[in-house]
């Protein structure tokens, strides 16, 4: 591309960075690191009845859990007022806006008239200048609006990069109010403004903005602004093929972070969320910004899939620094008392136990085996410790002093015992594993004995002895 490209990610600050806008900075961001270009990050927050400064740190926090830096930014709209009034006032000086002193009951009865004569309800253009026109006396003590003069006739056609051709004929649009009566501007006008001074060259965004296309695209031709190429993503749907509600997980990226999932695992599975490249399923951000250039987009909406999510972040559990990971899992584990007087270094039993594990939450519950003190079921002891087994199980314990502390001098020592006492296998395993952890189902008891430790297998032992 002969032009530099420029991105940008333009949340509105009035709630959380949720899925869909989460996959819409990604597919921004990738896109211009694939062209070496430039990312924004643009806080549209002119809406002040709903924008926080709560809202705006849940973004900024959700952007910095999955990496995502921006490299110009964050821009704040409400901070850009004073270059609003100046193209406000250009368009006025030029003729392409107007002010209108229609209040706004009378606009809403223009709309009512319309509808009642099954005509699309709009503005009627009593305030709108045209040659040879008698506008009607200015009302005293009226602030007006301003309104973009939007041409008459004729259509917006864009090439989407998501949907492909759209048109939208000009009748089909209002005269839009660009500013209020205490001179704020309005969404549309704003964005239209910062794309062009951002220099923006490529907007995606949600499909939902679509009817906002034609309204940006005629202001920045009528402002002389170069137009960016479009692409409108579709939705996230739920598993059951329904808008993405809460009990499918629309809610802040960043409660993922607290459910145990990566930022790594979650990019990749909001990547293919709407995209492909192939059959690849599991790809490094390097590998997606390679690859990443509008051209595998899907129109269709996708479906958001736990099951899936899963799979992933259990992937890059499994591939994850074990050192990483204790530092995720040591606050959870804390604050279910977890003991670490004397236990195994964290991220050696984070090693052990992270290869089933879906989320850091599971892990955090699984590696608790090491961390309190067993309490074995009396009905299952009275089931595993049998007359025949406690021989076995004191000769076991004897040898421990002795024996050489690794799996496979402690698995080869377990098969002399089991020899010698004429038993198999489970039957000294259960016994042990409801001595040391308390459960029957831990990782290969030579991988758990190892993990404790001599001192922790003796002890434990002799106190049932």
């Amino acid at each position: 591309m002969t032009t530099p490209v420029r991105t940008r990610f333009a949340p509105s600050p009035t709630g959380y960075l949720h899925l869909g806008g989460a996959r819409t900075a990604l597919y921004s961001w990738a896109f211009a690191r694939h062209f070496g270009g430039t990312f924004v990050l643009r806080i549209e927050d002119t809406d002040l009845e709903r924008s926080t400064p709560e809202a705006v740190q849940a973004i900024l926090d959700g952007m910095k859990w999955l990496g995502l830096e921006h490299d110009e930014g964050p821009f704040y709209q409400m901070q850009r007022m004073d270059r609003y009034r100046e193209v406000v006032a250009q368009m006025l000086a030029a003729g392409t806006a107007y002010h209108c002193y229609c209040s706004p009951d009378e606009v809403e009865a223009m709309r009512e008239r319309m509808r009642a004569a099954g005509e699309k309800p709009r503005y009627d253009g009593t305030w709108r200048p045209e040659p040879g026109k008698v506008l009607p006396p200015v009302p005293e003590g009226v602030k007006p609006v301003v309104r973009f003069k939007n041409p008459l006739d004729g259509e917006v056609t864009w090439n989407d990069v998501v949907k492909g051709p759209i048109t939208i004929g000009n009748k089909e649009l209002d005269d839009l109010v660009i500013a209020r009566p205490d001179g704020t501007p309005t969404y549309n006008f704003c964005v239209a403004v910062d794309d062009w001074d951002m220099r923006i060259t490529h907007v995606l965004r949600g499909d939902d903005h679509v009817n906002n296309t034609p309204r940006q695209i005629n202001i920045l031709r009528a402002i002389g602004a170069p137009l960016p190429q479009y692409g409108h993503l579709p939705m996230i749907l739920g598993s059951d093929g329904t808008k993405l509600s809460k009990r499918h997980g629309a809610v802040s990226v960043v409660n993922y972070a607290d459910e145990g999932y990566l930022p790594e695992a979650m990019l990749n599975y909001l990547a293919r969320l709407g995209w492909s490249h192939g059959d690849d399923e599991i790809f490094s951000m390097q590998q997606f910004c390679a690859w990443f250039d509008l051209s595998n987009l899907t129109a269709s909406p996708a479906q958001f899939n736990f099951e899936k999510l899963a799979w992933l972040n259990n992937h890059y559990i499994k591939h994850a620094d074990n050192e990483r990971l204790a530092a995720l899992a040591l606050p959870q584990l804390q604050r279910d008392g977890a003991k670490f007087d004397g236990a195994p270094a964290l991220p050696v039993v984070i090693g052990l136990m992270k290869e089933r594990a879906n989320t850091v939450v599971e892990l955090a519950d699984a590696c608790m085996l090491f961390y309190r003190e067993p309490k074995p079921d009396a009905a299952l002891l009275a089931q595993h410790v049998t007359d025949a087994v406690k021989p076995a199980l004191a000769d076991f314990a004897a040898r421990c002093a002795s024996v050489e502390w690794n799996k496979a001098a402690l698995s080869a020592m377990l098969k002399e015992v089991l020899a010698a006492h004429g038993l198999k296998m489970p039957q000294m395993a259960m016994p042990l594993r409801l001595y040391l952890t308390g459960q029957l189902q831990t990782p290969a008891i030579d991988a758990v004995l190892e993990t404790f430790g001599r001192e922790t297998v003796v002890a434990r032992l002799r106190a049932v002895a």
